[in-house]
């Protein structure tokens, strides 16, 4: 079975329909575009009923449209002519580069180029009578012009599609840096959370257990110091956080970040929940300044690991020391590691995460785990926080 003809677009039977009344309607009215003919009478409504059909296949089949209509409007210079059929060949060649082949909007305009100057050269040779070049700028605008038509309204159609394209891409690509952004920010906020607040809840977690389990009125009622302290700082550390998120119009700044100039009011407080924290910060007092970058994860660091101590270390001595390399920081924190002995709080292990996040994005390394010492098992977290000599304060 033959493959059936495409269905033509509504356009291209308007096209068809309208040129072929105009056609019959010159035709009637006896305005012949040419004189002198050898077939006159209706030889002139063959060619323009071809053409009109071939109008149907503009757009699906627009080369095999301009061959035939190429035989078409040969034939019609046999007839007295119709200029509905010379407008409806003009149409299929400008349809045809394009809704054509890449290729063949590429070859079409040039072939017609080269079809017209050749025909204004070969009737001036012909004649031998200037008008010939009249002859070859009626060639032109059949031709060549509709064909260069085409050239201009395709390349504008293709860079339209390539910056729609781009637009959509460079969309895309915002889009994916938006969420990118806000899964960045909220693993942030997640860590900023966890760190600052963490360490109250433990303490309140663990005191009020000691107090419900103790039937000692003194114990209970420093318990409930401790706890009392812990809340008011979790609270004001919480309503900070809320209000800055719940600012519209950016007039809250964001506190100080914490330095390790705090360590000291930090490892106190750790005391003051019920550990025995000793710190060792073996940085020459001379030293370069951190960035805060740096300063800020490691104060994280040891912040997230005395709550862990408090929450899982066995009773004995917690030991925080700095040390100053040439170019990174290295934060230690042991703790006794075995089954407590007094209550504990529940842990989600989103603190260890957290901190090996912090040393990821300063392009660290860190390692935490059970270690042996001659004073016994110990857990040990050990990071080390690469400080870039081209900052500020931070070069050897």
């Amino acid at each position: 079975m033959a493959p059936s003809l495409p269905r033509p677009q509504r356009v291209d039977v308007q096209i068809a329909a309208g040129s072929l009344l105009c056609g019959l309607a010159l035709w009637a009215l006896g305005l012949n575009s040419q004189t002198d003919r050898p077939l006159g009478g209706t030889w002139a409504l063959l060619p323009l009923f071809v053409l009109a059909g071939l109008e149907l296949l503009r757009s699906t089949k627009p080369q095999f449209a301009l061959v035939m209509a190429t035989f078409a409007l040969v034939a019609d210079q046999f007839t007295a002519g119709n200029l509905a059929s010379i407008l409806m060949f003009t149409d299929i060649m400008y349809a045809a580069v394009v809704y054509g082949s890449p290729a063949a909007a590429r070859r079409i305009p040039i072939t017609s180029g080269v079809i017209t100057v050749g025909m204004t050269v070969a009737f001036l040779a012909w004649w031998q009578d200037p008008q010939a070049v009249l002859l070859g700028v009626a060639t032109g605008i059949v031709a060549f012009t509709p064909a260069a038509t085409g050239v201009l309204v395709r390349n504008h159609r293709e860079a339209t599609a390539a910056a729609k394209l781009r637009a959509e891409q460079t969309a895309l690509l915002a889009e994916m840096d938006r969420v990118q952004a806000v899964g960045a920010e909220r693993a942030r906020m997640a860590r900023e959370l966890h760190d600052m607040v963490a360490n109250h809840l433990s303490a309140i977690a663990i005191h009020s257990t000691a107090a419900l389990s103790l039937d000692d009125p003194k114990t209970s009622q420093d318990a409930l110091g401790v706890i009392r302290e812990n809340s008011v700082e979790g609270l004001a550390e919480m309503r900070r956080l809320i209000g800055i998120l719940r600012d519209q119009t950016g007039d809250l700044e964001p506190a100080a970040a914490p330095t390790l100039d705090g360590l000291a009011a930090l490892v106190a407080g750790a005391r003051t929940n019920g550990l025995d924290v000793t710190l060792d910060d073996a940085r020459p007092a001379d030293g370069p300044k951190l960035p805060a970058p740096v300063e800020l994860a490691a104060y994280r660091i040891v912040q997230e690991s005395l709550t862990n101590a408090l929450k899982h270390a066995s009773p004995g001595l917690v030991t925080v020391t700095l040390a100053q390399r040439p170019r990174a920081l290295t934060v230690r924190v042991t703790s006794p590691y075995g089954d407590p002995s007094g209550p504990r709080a529940p842990g989600s292990g989103a603190g260890l995460v957290g901190m090996r996040e912090r040393t990821d994005l300063l392009g660290g390394t860190f390692e935490s785990g059970p270690e042996s010492t001659p004073d016994g098992k110990v857990w040990s977290v050990f990071a080390t926080l690469p400080v870039d000599p081209a900052d500020e304060g931070a070069k050897e």
